[in-house]
């Protein structure tokens, strides 16, 4: 079994530990809600567990990512705050797109396809906006286009 390397970044290693060791009863929301890019919102914003293997490690990744949703299937933005590069999750979703999602209290294996035809990816974004409205910021702050994957469930 593949060995798991928490996150470097401290406040998403701490995050993904109280999301599973609660049994998703916690970590649930995004932990810097109130003021995000001058926004604010009167609720926590909800997060999901994306559990995945690393393309160049073969470890286990954990990252907690907006839960957005179209029906059954999940939206993942690789927004990364905007920043010039992927996130390096992107290159694992990538090199092994089968992955584990975990909503809350429910674990569902799904598979993750990277979404590129404009009209469906223009849709997916609008979602994601509407979920989560700092992403058209970090749009705005990056000359790359930020990847969308939808993540759709094995049957």
């Amino acid at each position: 079994m593949p060995e798991y390397i928490p996150s470097p970044i401290k406040w998403v290693a701490d995050q993904v530990e109280l999301y599973e060791s609660s049994g998703g009863l916690e970590g649930n929301t995004l932990w810097d809600t109130g003021q995000i890019t001058g926004m604010s919102w009167d609720t926590k914003l909800p997060v999901v567990l994306v559990t995945s293997i690393g393309g160049k490690t073969g470890a286990i990744r954990k990252n907690p990512l907006m839960k957005v949703v179209d029906g059954d299937n999940y939206i993942l933005v690789a927004s990364q705050g905007g920043r010039p590069k992927n996130p390096v999750w992107y290159y694992n979703f990538k090199a092994n797109p089968k992955v584990q999602l975990r909503d809350k209290t429910e674990v569902f294996d799904m598979l993750v396809s990277e979404v590129t035809e404009p009209g469906e990816r223009s849709r997916l974004w609008d979602l994601a906006v509407a979920a989560y409205p700092p992403y058209e910021v970090y749009q705005g702050r990056t000359d790359r286009l930020i990847p969308i994957f939808l993540a759709s469930p094995i049957s």
